[in-house]
């Protein structure tokens, strides 16, 4: 059979019947679309906008902006809903100096490319102004790089599609937002700002496998929940394999563990667990810091207090 000399909608039902196969799933190219679900008489939307960057390297005070990606959309808050893309952006700025190599081996961006060029300041603005919540697919990478460039994300609350989506207890093996969009069906060429914007918008019109809850009002939802990063302030040296294994991150620069939670029940019982397993029923204080949706995933610190065990 020779492809070439078939139309679209006969490589479609090929498609549809090999899918139906149990040995076989087929995926499609990701084609973006600019309306999503319909909107009905009455109905009440706010603004989002899904946000990926592109960079000369990994760390936020030494490295810059090369390439920035926004779609701005409308969203229903009490359903979760992704409905009409209201602005499309993506535009590529010259660091002032050359872009390391191996960077450029992930997304493609070359010194010639970006050579003299600058992003739109007024434009970034104008479309982040009235969204409610910014949302990124590794929004700790990407909110400290913009929060440098452009103060006004200060100002915005911020999602994340890996953090803030418990995508294990989903039984979703992997968070990696091609992975996540191979699920749903599709694939596409990842690691460009624009590009991976899309993705992420389709993926938040999906509906998890297991909440059965739109991926959208997931992370919605998260915006009320409280955050908090527990600190295991002087903990024994022995207990740092322990630490670990719990999920607990080694911070240098003030030489303590912590860890990110959600929720108060989470936070009661990680005290509990610290008090027991940490500083085996002895005296300690731990510190604790409140992370709202101005500070999440940012490089900014939240509110702290002293919890004493």
């Amino acid at each position: 059979m020779n492809l070439s000399e078939l139309s679209s909608q006969d490589i479609l039902e090929l498609a549809q019947a090999l899918n139906q196969h149990p040995d076989y799933h087929v995926l499609r190219r990701l084609l973006p679309r600019q309306q999503f679900s319909p909107t009905t008489a009455g109905q009440v939307l706010q603004k989002a906008v899904v946000l990926d960057t592109e960079t000369t390297g990994l760390s936020a005070q030494d490295d810059q902006v090369i390439e920035l990606g926004m779609i701005a959309f409308e969203f229903d808050p009490v359903l979760g809903t992704v409905h009409g893309v209201t602005a499309v952006f993506d535009e590529l700025e010259d660091p002032g100096r050359p872009i390391p190599p191996e960077t450029t081996q992930v997304h493609h961006i070359t010194d010639e490319m970006v050579r003299g060029k600058r992003i739109d300041d007024a434009r970034v603005h104008q479309i982040i102004a009235d969204a409610t919540v910014i949302i990124a697919h590794n929004a700790a990478f990407d909110r400290p790089f913009v929060e440098s460039r452009w103060p006004a994300f200060e100002q915005k609350q911020w999602v994340c599609s890996i953090k803030d989506i418990d995508w294990k207890s989903e039984g979703v093996g992997s968070a990696k937002l091609e992975y996540l969009l191979q699920t749903q069906g599709f694939f596409y060429e990842a690691h460009r700002a624009e590009t991976d914007c899309w993705a992420l918008l389709e993926l938040l019109n999906a509906v998890l496998p297991q909440s059965q809850q739109p991926a959208l009002l997931r992370l919605l939802e998260s915006l009320n929940q409280p955050q908090v990063r527990l600190y295991a302030t002087g903990s024994p040296f022995d207990s740092k394999d322990l630490l670990k294994a719990r999920g607990y991150r080694w911070a240098p620069e003030i030489k303590c563990w912590h860890r990110q939670l959600g929720g108060d029940k989470a936070l009661q019982e990680e005290l509990s667990w610290l008090k027991n397993k940490v500083y085996q029923g002895k005296r300690a204080s731990v510190d604790i810091e409140t992370l709202g949706g101005l500070v999440r995933h940012s490089a900014r610190q939240g509110q702290k207090s002293t919890q004493v065990l």
